[in-house]
């Protein structure tokens, strides 16, 4: 067992735009970290499963194979593998072996935008919802409580494989498989499957171990991170522009890759003022995605500053990742105020089917395709689940 030199400090993660390599240095890992070299013996554990029992390291220690998945609920590499990590333990199934899923993450080291793949939180509740939800026939347990299974066993990403032999010795340590795609087409190193076939037929593994690639593991100490980059998003100045029906008409027609929220409201407005936070919780958490929350007031020209200041308020701010396309766009904010005197041209302009009263609401695709629309308060959950399901809770494969 090495303590100092952790496998793989060094891994890939991959992102749309192309490889991004990641180095962990020993500052990044909370104390206590250890790595499992192969050969080194299973640590235990005692750790509550979503079935209510809990368990320990000698509950499973009649299979010949024993196989430890790290996974998370919030991770789109995760949500990617699912698919076929319930293949594995299908295909597995009459053979000597058990599988067991563990959450090592804890909510508190994630940022709000951390959770734009995801309707899930990482908290035992939502792993409980989570496997069942998704129909899990294996055991999930949490660690996020105390991390320590998490640390002794050296969990960097989620997710992250560790395949014991009967005498529950170390035999492999890294990566499911290559690929962060949904598609088992896009796998072309099945590694975690390889060293199963090996293991059942008595052969040495063929490769032992792999770099991990997912979503690092959201330590609790990661939670002054979470703080400081809160303290930044408070610090951001909201933005505010006139416009007309027929930039509004622009804006509807969409035909960007990002999906828009476009909410219609004003400050004088009682249901419009209980909706904000919702919206703005909303273009938080889709942050980091192709999305966009796009505000339109019907407050007076002339109390423009007053919406201004309401919506720094309540956080209706841009991204660096959307100020940019905005600006890319010719635009400078994500916020409007209304100029025209006739609300029947903001009408046809956004939507034909909205009847007059605020706030109103319309989601719409890159295409320009309303999704939702809503007269009165949204329905946030269905808002943000209308939202994954159009960007998927995965990463795409460029075929999709």
């Amino acid at each position: 067992m090495n303590t100092q030199k952790p496998v793989a400090l060094a891994f890939a993660i991959s992102l749309l735009s192309g490889i991004i390599t990641l180095a962990v240095s020993p500052k990044d890992l909370p104390d206590g970290f250890t790595t499992l070299e192969i050969g080194d013996s299973a640590p235990d554990f005692s750790l509550p499963g979503t079935d209510g029992k809990q368990y320990s390291l000698k509950d499973f220690s009649g299979p010949d194979i024993l196989v430890v998945y790290f996974t998370g609920t919030h991770c789109p590499t995760s949500h990617g593998a699912m698919g076929r990590v319930k293949q594995f333990v299908k295909d597995f199934e009459k053979e000597s072996f058990t599988f067991i899923a563990i959450n090592p993450n804890h909510s508190s080291g994630l940022r709000p935008d951390e959770f734009g793949y995801t309707d899930y939180d990482e908290t035992f509740a939502d792993s409980k919802r989570y496997a069942e939800d998704y129909e899990w026939t294996f055991p999930f347990l949490y660690d996020g409580e105390k991390q320590l299974t998490a640390r002794s066993y050296g969990c960097l990403a989620t997710p992250h494989v560790f395949i014991f032999d009967k005498e529950r010795k170390l035999r492999y340590n890294g990566r499911f498989d290559d690929s962060r795609f949904p598609d088992p087409a896009t796998v072309k190193h099945p590694d975690a499957r390889n060293a199963m076939d090996a293991l059942l037929a008595g052969n040495p593994v063929p490769v032992e171990t792999t770099r991990p690639h997912g979503c690092s593991t959201k330590w609790k100490e990661r939670s002054q991170h979470v703080v400081e980059e809160e303290t930044q998003w408070q610090s951001i100045e909201a933005t505010i522009e006139e416009i007309d029906a027929a930039g509004v008409a622009a804006l509807a027609k969409n035909g960007t890759e990002k999906v828009r929220l476009i909410n219609v409201w004003a400050t004088w407005c009682v249901p419009c003022v209980e909706e904000f936070p919702d919206l703005t919780a909303i273009a938080r958490k889709f942050s980091r995605r192709e999305f966009e929350l796009i505000t339109i007031s019907l407050d007076q020209p002339t109390q423009i500053g007053k919406a201004k200041a309401f919506l720094g308020k309540h956080r209706a701010i841009m991204s660096d990742k959307l100020r940019k396309s905005v600006q890319a766009e010719g635009r400078t904010s994500n916020n409007y105020l209304y100029t025209g005197s006739n609300i029947d041209e903001l009408a046809d302009a956004l939507d034909p089917e909205w009847p007059g009263p605020v706030p109103y609401s319309v989601l719409i695709n890159q295409s320009g395709k309303i999704l939702y629309r809503k007269l009165g308060k949204i329905d946030p959950e269905v808002v943000r689940n209308e939202i994954l399901d159009t960007l998927t809770r995965h990463y795409m494969n460029p075929v999709e």
